[in-house]
């Protein structure tokens, strides 16, 4: 399942780096994609839509959409 999240405060790759290792954490076999630019995370996985987005406000960031 695709979903989408807007993800505030990522500003350098080591950012990119800590999102992706959380949401690997939660499903080993998710598919993430980050466009910093546009602040946006894009995730294919099976799991929960707010496991997903907790998982990454635990790494500091704040969640939307």
């Amino acid at each position: 399942m695709n979903q989408t999240f807007t993800v505030q405060g990522m500003t350098c790759g080591h950012c990119e780096k800590a999102v992706t290792s959380a949401i690997k954490t939660l499903d080993p076999q998710a598919q993430v994609s980050i466009d910093r630019s546009q602040n946006l995370v894009a995730v294919d996985t099976n799991q929960a839509r707010e496991a997903v987005a907790e998982v990454i406000r635990e790494e500091g960031y704040t969640v939307s959409a």
